[in-house]
């Protein structure tokens, strides 16, 4: 499959501000590929770039092996859902979804079969005449996406689009979205702080970080094996450990803690176990893991994954997360268990 789109060296600078440094990124056509961080680290400046809005200080942008200099928005193969989807309320649902068709002149039978073509494909037949303020947040979203995909883009931007949705809504449009993507497959390149929305729905995640992407995979891999500190301790929940020295195979974190054999190779800044890593009273014939000692703080039951606190060594408090399971039903706080984890689960950095 070929690059529908490619990002070569490119930088965005404001004065002496830097948006984005040095960002390369390709993506696939077809693909569904996030760009995840947090706010202020540079993800809207490279949408808006691709879009067209802002023109890059350095480097490339290429679309369809094209290059995009001097390319005006109107004129890119792309097209954006905004976060606020910029619907046009005194227009009704065909309206807003014939906009862009009209103002490209075509005929009027056309105008029709696209629009009503699309409105069937995101679920909408039916809702032709309706009013903007008769649909509800998420027949409002696929409007908007409607109206982006009839023009028929290479490549739709999707910047932020379902902050404004509530929580249980929002978690329905992701299964959506991820479901349309692969049925029109329409390049997607989708803009988020939520990484939940990132992992869920993307064949990949670009991490980006005070303007630099920090990782580029998959979203199990990004999950499982993070190549910086900054991806480790953003992405997912993960205890964070600072470590202040190492003795011969153990490394001492600043709390007092202290963690037989893992990272040998270098000495690191810091460490990051997830939740979920740990075991409870592991076996003693298991091999390749650390083992501690813990006090039981808090008990957080949250449904399917109840959540305990705990105090390793009395220093260092540490998040677990357990399954329900009716072994460790009886476990109370101030309770004091064994806990291990995995060598290969514990992720070490040179910050």
């Amino acid at each position: 499959m070929s690059n529908i789109l490619e990002i070569k060296d490119m930088s965005k600078f404001f004065d002496d501000f830097t948006a984005a440094d040095s960002v390369n990124l390709s993506v696939k056509e077809g693909e569904f590929v996030s760009i995840l961080g947090p706010s202020g680290c540079g993800k809207t400046t490279l949408l808006r770039i691709v879009a067209g809005f802002l023109e890059e200080s350095r480097g490339e942008v290429l679309i369809k092996g094209k290059n995009m200099k001097s390319v005006s928005p109107e004129n890119r193969p792309v097209n954006i859902v905004f976060q606020s989807l910029a619907l046009f309320p005194m227009m009704n649902v065909y309206e807003n979804v014939a906009f862009g068709l009209k103002r490209k002149k075509l005929n009027k039978q056309e105008i029709e079969k696209e629009v009503l073509s699309m409105l069937e494909r995101v679920g909408l037949q039916g809702f032709e005449k309706k009013k903007i303020n008769e649909l509800s947040g998420g027949q409002k979203q696929r409007v908007a996406i409607a109206r982006s995909l009839v023009m028929k883009p290479s490549i739709l931007l999707l910047d932020e689009p379902l902050s404004a949705l509530d929580r249980k809504l929002r978690e329905h449009m992701k299964v959506e979205l991820k479901e349309l993507q692969r049925e029109i497959g329409t390049t997607f390149i989708y803009i988020t702080h939520d990484q939940s929305e990132a992992l869920v729905m993307s064949d990949r995640v670009a991490v980006m970080n005070k303007g630099f992407l920090e990782q580029v995979d998959t979203p199990q891999n990004l999950y499982r094996n993070p190549k910086t500190a900054f991806v480790a301790g953003f992405v997912g929940e993960n205890n964070r450990f600072e470590i202040v020295r190492k003795e011969d195979k153990e490394i001492i974190t600043k709390s007092g803690m202290r963690i037989s054999r893992p990272c040998l190779e270098f000495t690191p800044d810091v460490m990051y176990i997830r939740p979920e890593a740990f075991m409870l009273e592991p076996s003693k014939d298991m091999e390749d893991i650390a083992v501690m000692e813990a006090e039981i703080k808090t008990i957080l039951f949250d449904g399917a994954n109840t959540k305990m606190s705990v105090l390793v060594d009395s220093r260092e408090e540490v998040l677990i997360a357990l399954q329900q399971n009716a072994k460790f039903q009886t476990l109370k706080e101030g309770d004091v268990i064994k806990i291990g984890v995995a060598y290969d689960n514990i992720k070490c950095y040179k910050e």
